[in-house]
C-alpha cells in the first residue's frame, strides 16, 4: 500500500471542521482540510450565527433609539438607518473571523485543500482534480436549509429568501412574511421588524420554538407580539408565486381547511435544516445514511467505516456550531489515542432576540416524564440588574429531581441569557443540586443573581419575589 499524504483529512472547515483540523494539528498529526468556499468557517461564520450577530445587535441600537428606549434614558436621538453602513459593519466582522482561521491554520500547518471532496475508495478523496490519502477521514460538512415545497427561494431575486438571502436585503421590505417559527425565523424576522418592516409568522406547531421548555414558549410568544410580530399558528404554507416583485403565499389550517393568501414583500423561508451529504460519493467509502440523511457514529464519533469518522450537523443531534465545535476536539483527541468526550445532555440553545431566551438541560414536560421533579421561577423583573436597565421581560426557571435535587435543566429568558446559560451548562455538568446553585455567591448587582434565585425557588426560599 502506498504511503498516506495525511494522517487526518478533514472534509468542510465550518466550526467542527475548522476546530477539528486544528486540534489534529496541535496533536501532531498531519492535518489537511477540504473545503470549497473562498473563505473559511462554513454556514457558520460566513451565512450564519456571526453575520447574523451583527445584525441583530445593530438592529437593536437602531430599535432603542426609535422606540423610545433611549429617550426614558435621557437621550434625545431621532436615528436614521443607513443600511449600507449596517450591512458594511457585518461584512467586516465576517472577513475578520474568517481571516482569522486562515491565520490559524497557517501557524498550526494546516493544510487547506481548496475545492469540493468527495470519496475515491475508504481512504481516498478527491479534492478539485487533486486525490489523496488519509489514515483518518473526519466528515463534517454540516448542513444546508431545507426546502419547502411550492415555495420556491430565489436569493438573487430578493423577494423568496432563505437565511443567506435575508442577510443580504437591499432595503427593509414593508411586509415581511417569516415561514417557520424557529429560532432563524425570530432572529432575523426580529432584525427586519426593528428596522420598520411588518413581520408575519407563519408556524406549522400550535406554537413556536419548538424543543424549548412549554413556559418559555408562550411567555416568548407574548414577549414578541407585543414587539408587533404577528402569529399565523398551527397554519401552513401550500404554494407561492412572485409577480411584480412581490409574493402571495397561499396559506390554510394545518389540520386542513379553507386556504387564503398572504401578500408580502419578502417570504424568509426558515423551516429546518438538512445534513450535507450530496456529491460526497458515499457509498465509494461504503457508508450509508439514515432515513434522515445524517451519518450514524458511535460514542466516539466512528462511523461504520474504520478510519471514517463524521461530526456536527451531519450526524443525529441538534444542529448547533458549539455542539459541532466541542465534537470536532473530541474526534481529534480519539483520533490521537486519547478520549475525547461530549455530553449530549448538557448542549445549550440560544434564541439572540430581545430578550434572549436559553435553555439547556430537559425542559420541564421532558423531565416529567421521567420522574417526579421540582422547580423552581424567578422574575426578572425582580432583579435589581435588570431593573436599571429597564429590562423587566422574562424569567429564569431551574428544573430539579425531586429525589435527588440534581439539576435537570435551566430556561430563561432575559437579555443576557445566551450568557447566563454557561453557568447553568457548567453547573450540570459538574452534576450540581440546586441547593449548590442556590448557595453559590453570585456578584450584585448581576442578572445572574435571577439563576441563584431560581435556584433557590426549587425548595421555595427565594428572597426578592
Amino acid at each position: 500500500m502506498a504511503d498516506y499524504d495525511f494522517d487526518v483529512l478533514v472534509i468542510g472547515a465550518g466550526p467542527g471542521g475548522y476546530v477539528a483540523a486544528i486540534r489534529a494539528a496541535q496533536l501532531g498529526l498531519k492535518t489537511a482540510c477540504a473545503e470549497s468556499r473562498e473563505t473559511l468557517g462554513g454556514t457558520c461564520l460566513n451565512v450564519g450565527c456571526i453575520p447574523s450577530k451583527a445584525l441583530l445587535h445593530a438592529s437593536e441600537y437602531f430599535d432603542q433609539a426609535a422606540n423610545g428606549s433611549f429617550a426614558k434614558l435621557g437621550i434625545k436621538v431621532t436615528p436614521e438607518l443607513d443600511l449600507d453602513a449596517m450591512h458594511g459593519q457585518r461584512k467586516d466582522a465576517v472577513k475578520q473571523l474568517t481571516g482569522g482561521i486562515e491565520f490559524l491554520f497557517k501557524k498550526n500547518k494546516v493544510e487547506w485543500l481548496k475545492g469540493r471532496a468527495a470519496f475515491t475508495g475508504k481512504d481516498s478523496v478527491k479534492v478539485g482534480d487533486r486525490e489523496v490519502r488519509a489514515k483518518n477521514i473526519v466528515i463534517a460538512t454540516g448542513s444546508s436549509v431545507t426546502p419547502l415545497p411550492g415555495v420556491e427561494v430565489d436569493n438573487a431575486k430578493g423577494v423568496i429568501v432563505d437565511s443567506t438571502g435575508a442577510l443580504e436585503l437591499a432595503k427593509v421590505p414593508e411586509h415581511m412574511v417569516v415561514i417557520g417559527g424557529g429560532v432563524i425565523g425570530l432572529e432575523l424576522g426580529s432584525v427586519w421588524r426593528r428596522l420598520g418592516a411588518k413581520v408575519t409568522c407563519v408556524e406549522f406547531l400550535d406554537q413556536i420554538l419548538p424543543g424549548f421548555d412549554g413556559e418559555v414558549r408562550k411567555e416568548a410568544n407574548k414577549i414578541f407580539k407585543k414587539q408587533g410580530f404577528e402569529f399565523r399558528l398551527s397554519t401552513k404554507v401550500t404554494g407561492a408565486t412572485v409577480k411584480n416583485g412581490k409574493a402571495t403565499l397561499t396559506v390554510e389550517p394545518a389540520a386542513g381547511g379553507a386556504s387564503e393568501t398572504i401578500e408580502a414583500d419578502v417570504v424568509l423561508v426558515s423551516i429546518g435544516r438538512r445534513p450535507n451529504t450530496e456529491g460526497l460519493n458515499l457509498e465509494a467509502a461504503g457508508l450509508k445514511t439514515n432515513p434522515r440523511g445524517q451519518i450514524e457514529t458511535d460514542h466516539d464519533f466512528r462511523t461504520s467505516v474504520p478510519g471514517v469518522w463524521a461530526i456536527g450537523d451531519v450526524i443525529p443531534g441538534p444542529m448547533l456550531a458549539h455542539k459541532a465545535e466541542d465534537e470536532g476536539i473530541a474526534v481529534a483527541e480519539n483520533i490521537a489515542g486519547l478520549t475525547g468526550i461530549v455530553n449530549h445532555d448538557v448542549i445549550p440553545s440560544v434564541v439572540y432576540t430581545w430578550p434572549e431566551i436559553a435553555g439547556v438541560g430537559l425542559t420541564e414536560e421532558q423531565a416529567k416524564e421521567r420522574g417526579p421533579v421540582k422547580t423552581g421561577k424567578f422574575p426578572m423583573m425582580a432583579n435589581s440588574r435588570a431593573k436599571t436597565n429597564h429590562e423587566p421581560d422574562g424569567f429564569v426557571k431551574v428544573v430539579a429531581d425531586a429525589n435527588t435535587d440534581r439539576v435537570l435543566g435551566v430556561w430563561m429568558i432575559a437579555s443576557v441569557a445566551g450568557t447566563m446559560i454557561a453557568q447553568a451548562a457548567q453547573a450540570m455538568e459538574f452534576g450540581a443540586t440546586s441547593e449548590d446553585v442556590a448557595y453559590t455567591c453570585h456578584a450584585h448587582p448581576t442578572h445572574s443573581e435571577a439563576l441563584k434565585e431560581a435556584a433557590m425557588a426549587v425548595t421555595g426560599k427565594p428572597i426578592h419575589v
